[in-house]
């Protein structure tokens, strides 16, 4: 059923990227209410090409705060039924001076394209678009029932997921969730994605004064904000890079032998990778690389600020500094347990008189995990297998995806991630790009994923607990 939508898409290859540029030039900024119209003309593009592909029900799901796109195709009776998920949101480009090109006019430079969203994850999105769309173009049938679910709010932290899905739930209902979301552990090695970690964050201030002073009059004999925050948050590691904030972990997941075995299998070459981002080793030495960035969980300094950060000098002393803290949450953990004890640690180790100002509990986004042995895994694994002419692995990534975890936690539904990003493509950083040789592979496996999984019953998806 494949082979004909294939030769469909690439034929149809050029419109197909120019309908992905057109899509990338909307700065869909979901975290700045500044973009309140490009997010609204993001949805109104998608909206429209679903219709044109024969979505009739393609609407918006209201939440909170950005709506999601949704459309439904239900003419496989007793096939599956997928909950196919991307987004079209956006980070910020900032900072702008850093990017080589314009960050929302899609570049082509040597089979690369660069533009902020062309990893993460408009092309994945849309490769999985036009896949459906060709499927009903070319057959007027899909070989599963689909739900196209298309998130506006993954890069600022999903706030309005859990209220949309409560309001959707019948809408919403599926045997499994497929997420063009995620990508390659490897720029090599294709890989499948069968879970990431949680997270949870805050924000902190500290106080140490009622206005800045002279460090002059007042240096030497007063404490500094900036240097209260430098001191407080060294307390958070030791010098190797092990946590040692009190029970924080304590309800993760052990990291078992066959963890290991299983995380281990993926090829993975250490230097290597330090070396694609000029990073320098740290982390606990208990566990390897892969290790840490995957089922161990981490607390790490987003951001740090305070004082003077202009041009020149001001010899200020600092009465205020704020700092942004993530965690990343380990298979097992608790985001509420997480916070309880990060901020337990920081209330604690605030020096005599400094205040501390915590921003109120967030929540958060337990890890997720899908088993490997999972026929919707098996399928996907040969499906690259095949594309590719070598082996693929399944792997866990060390992000976060909300929707993974919220649908199996409201839901029921299990999730697995077949994006088509490489680790290297700079998503959220300047000069953000994709592979258009991802792109072209995505032509080919997303229309053979989708057959292969209509050769699945429902009762496939159910799992044994």
């Amino acid at each position: 059923m494949s082979d004909a939508v294939i030769a469909h898409l690439q034929h149809e290859r050029d419109a197909i990227l120019e309908r992905l540029k057109a899509l990338i030039r909307i700065p869909s900024v979901s975290t700045d209410p500044a973009f309140a119209p490009h997010m609204e003309a993001a949805r109104q593009f998608l909206l429209a090409r679903l219709r044109t592909a024969g979505f009739s029900d393609a609407r918006l799901l209201d939440g909170e705060h950005q709506p999601a796109v949704y459309a439904s195709w239900s003419g496989a009776p007793g096939k599956p039924t997928l909950i196919i998920y991307g987004h079209y949101d956006v980070q910020p480009a900032d900072p702008l001076e850093l990017w080589h090109t314009p960050p929302f006019e899609p570049t082509e430079i040597e089979g690369r394209l660069h533009a902020r969203g062309a990893s993460d994850v408009k092309g994945s999105t849309m490769v999985a678009v036009e896949t459906i769309a060709a499927f009903l173009h070319v057959h007027g049938s899909l070989p599963v029932n689909v739900k196209l679910f298309l998130e506006g709010e993954e890069e600022s932290g999903s706030p309005s997921l859990r209220g949309i899905v409560a309001r959707n739930r019948e809408a919403l209902a599926a045997d499994a969730l497929l997420s063009a979301d995620g990508g390659w552990a490897s720029t090599t090695i294709p890989t499948v994605g069968v879970g990431g970690r949680g997270i949870t964050g805050l924000e902190l201030t500290l106080r140490t004064a009622t206005k800045d002073g002279h460090s002059g009059r007042y240096g030497g004999a007063a404490r500094n904000a900036l240097r209260e925050m430098a001191a407080l948050l060294a307390s958070l590691h030791d010098d190797e890079g092990r946590i040692r904030v009190a029970g924080f972990g304590t309800d993760a997941n052990p990291v078992t032998n066959a963890v290991r075995a299983s995380t281990a299998a993926l090829p993975f070459d250490e230097a290597e990778w330090y070396a694609q981002f000029g990073g320098l080793p740290w982390g606990d030495p208990a566990y390897t690389v892969r290790e840490r960035t995957t089922v161990r969980p981490t607390i790490e300094i987003n951001g740090m600020w305070g004082g003077y950060t202009g041009a020149g000098t001001k010899t200020v002393l600092p009465a205020e500094a704020h700092a942004k803290i993530t965690m990343r949450l380990a298979p097992g953990m608790s985001p509420a347990r997480a916070q309880e004890t990060l901020r337990a640690h920081l209330r604690a180790h605030t020096a005599p008189g400094v205040q501390l100002e915590l921003t109120p509990e967030r929540g958060g986004t337990p890890a997720n995990s899908l088993d490997e042995d999972h026929p919707m895994l098996r399928a996907a694994l040969g499906v690259l297998e095949r594309v590719h002419g070598q082996k693929a692995y399944a792997s866990r990534a060390g992000g976060t995806i909300p929707i993974t975890a919220i649908f199996k936690e409201m839901l029921g539904m299990e999730s697995m991630t077949f994006g088509l990003a490489m680790p290297d493509e700079d998503v959220h950083a300047p000069n953000e790009f994709w592979r258009l040789s991802s792109f072209d592979a995505g032509l080919r496996t997303w229309p053979m994923l989708l057959t292969e999984l209509g050769k699945l019953s429902p009762a496939d998806f159910i799992r044994p607990g």
